[in-house]
């Protein structure tokens, strides 16, 4: 995850946001905390679906983009 440190720190900031510990997220997400704090910490390489838990919790989104290049 090291090349989306602008979404780590928006996962963070809005955890924080809504008061939720890192142990909160990881109950309520389903993911462990180890893993939160690994995304957190920018450390982890979670794989598309565990980050899509831990976003959706949080009540974001996530987009896609698929573009051809030239």
């Amino acid at each position: 995850m090291q090349n989306y440190p602008d979404l780590l720190e928006k996962i963070k900031l809005r955890r924080k946001h809504l008061g939720l510990k890192q142990e909160d997220l990881a109950e309520i997400s389903g993911v462990s905390l180890r893993t939160v704090k690994s995304i957190e910490s920018n450390k982890g390489n979670p794989n598309i679906l565990t980050l899509l838990k831990v976003i959706e919790t949080l009540g974001m989104e996530i987009e896609i983009k698929i573009v051809e290049k030239e």
